[in-house]
């Protein structure tokens, strides 16, 4: 029989789109309601794409910036060209496969499967044999699940799951493999956000300003505090991304991270954010209980800014400012020394300074992209606030110097380095480097993290290994 005649026929999730649409509308539904998200984990998944009916279709994913196999499409429209009828699967959300069919122009039908029981496979091989009749179609799949709608049809191609192939029966011609990228280790790193864990470095100024970073002890604590708190920041950052997905890829950086570009699952998402929670809990009840409700209320405040608060302005950057010095504060509660008035003034101004920083970048590269309407609406802010928040966040980071010029003069300063002159240049090493960031920042040259910044800028590098000398001159 002619190629022409036999419909390709292939599933939405997992296989034209290496996301579970189902999963994203869970998560979309879990921010208004977490109870949705986790009565659907709390059920065992009976194949892929099987959890979530409960989603309502009321909560719709953006088609428009979903992430789809390039290779595969190609390879569809180059068999369409050839006079293939394409049939695109439903299960279950009939809405969105009907607006992705609209989005990519591609398909030549649409198969619902809402009409017939049993897994989302088996409902699906029952759909396309009333349909076209047994070996009546190719199918494209993704899914060792897969398995059984594959042996009804005449030829079958596989996506991603190479291994499912080779369960096909042998009288079923496997035509076409599109391997998938397996997520490597540096996957997960980058989905964790390693790199930030440098903030956590806040956590060894207690010790390190009381000279008392050389005990083999507090240093053992303050260590493990890092890594808790490490551990407990990467599992927020994976569920937030996963919260983020429709916001990060229409960002034109964000787009690369890996769940919004459909490199890692939703599921295995939670899954390692979980295990990353608990992990960061043990290591907390180890470290004591004045660490653990530290960073039981930076987890409480993360959460708050992650899903209301950083919708509303001018608190948002406070929050930011908030969760820095929280670091500070438990570095304080690990090892048991006394928390500096200076220290903590010094650390609101400046970090409320870096997190307008932030918010100014985000807005002036969306402002140049003609979306700053639409992150508004996230955000809160308008085009005319900019100059604002450029004033508010120079002016922060001047008092900043200033408590730290009251601090040198100070006896607090006075009673713990025995060369005191020396730490007059941290006031103006200090000025033209929060001077710089933000000329830098006007200028649209400022990534979105301004810590991230500091740690590619060289002269940033520069300024922080001159102050370490300073302070070891000194004392």
């Amino acid at each position: 029989m002619n190629d022409s005649a036999i419909p390709l026929c292939l599933s939405l999730d997992g296989t034209l789109t290496p996301v579970r649409i189902s999963d994203e509308r869970l998560l979309l539904a879990a921010k208004h309601s977490p109870a949705a998200l986790w009565n659907s984990l709390a059920k065992p998944s009976r194949s892929k794409g099987a959890a979530s009916d409960s989603a309502a279709p009321s909560t719709p994913v953006d088609v428009n910036t979903l992430p789809f196999r390039t290779d595969l499409l190609a390879w569809l429209q180059q068999e369409r060209s050839n006079g293939r009828r394409l049939v695109l699967v439903a299960d279950a959300d009939g809405v969105t496969a009907a607006r992705i069919a609209e989005h990519l122009d591609l398909f030549d039908e649409i198969a619902k499967t809402e009409n017939y029981v049993g897994s989302p496979a088996e409902r699906t091989r029952s759909a396309l044999i009333a349909r076209f009749g047994e070996h009546g179609f190719d199918y494209i799949g993704s899914s060792v699940a897969d398995t059984i709608v594959w042996d009804a049809s005449r030829r079958a191609i596989v996506v991603g799951d190479a291994s499912a192939g080779r369960r096909i029966d042998r009288n079923i011609e496997v035509v076409n493999v599109f391997p998938a990228t397996k997520p490597s280790l540096r996957t997960w790193i980058k989905a964790m956000r390693l790199h930030q864990w440098v903030k956590n470095g806040l956590i060894f100024l207690p010790p390190l300003l009381a000279h008392a970073i050389s005990d083999p002890h507090m240093l053992l604590q303050a260590i493990l505090a890092f890594v808790a708190f490490g551990l407990c920041a990467s599992s927020v950052y994976l569920v937030n991304d996963l919260f983020d997905l429709a916001a990060d890829r229409q960002h034109p950086r964000k787009r690369l991270r890996p769940f919004a570009a459909g490199l890692l699952s939703a599921r295995s998402g939670l899954a390692v954010a979980s295990l990353l929670f608990i992990a960061a809990a043990a290591i907390a009840v180890i470290v004591g209980w004045r660490f653990v409700a530290v960073l039981a209320g930076y987890y409480v405040l993360t959460w708050s800014y992650s899903l209301r608060l950083k919708r509303v302005p001018l608190l948002d950057v406070m929050m930011l400012a908030g969760l820095y010095t929280l670091r500070i504060i438990a570095g304080a509660a690990a090892t048991q020394i006394p928390l500096s008035f200076w220290l903590l003034a010094f650390s609101v101004f400046m970090f409320l300074s870096l997190g307008f920083v932030k918010r100014y970048a985000e807005l002036d590269d969306a402002s140049k992209a003609g979306k700053l309407k639409l992150i508004s609406h996230t955000r809160g802010y308008r085009d005319t606030d900019l100059p604002l928040i450029m004033s508010l966040g120079t002016a922060a980071g001047y008092c900043a110097i200033v408590v730290m010029a009251l601090y040198i003069n100070s006896s607090d300063s006075q009673s713990l380095y025995q060369h005191h002159k020396p730490l007059w240049l941290i006031c103006p090493l200090m000025l033209f480097w929060i001077s710089r960031v933000w000329i830098v920042a006007s200028r649209g040259a400022m990534h979105d993290d301004p810590v991230v910044f500091a740690l590619r800028d060289r002269v940033s590098l520069l300024i922080v290994a001159a102050l370490g000398v300073i302070v070891l001159v000194s004392i």
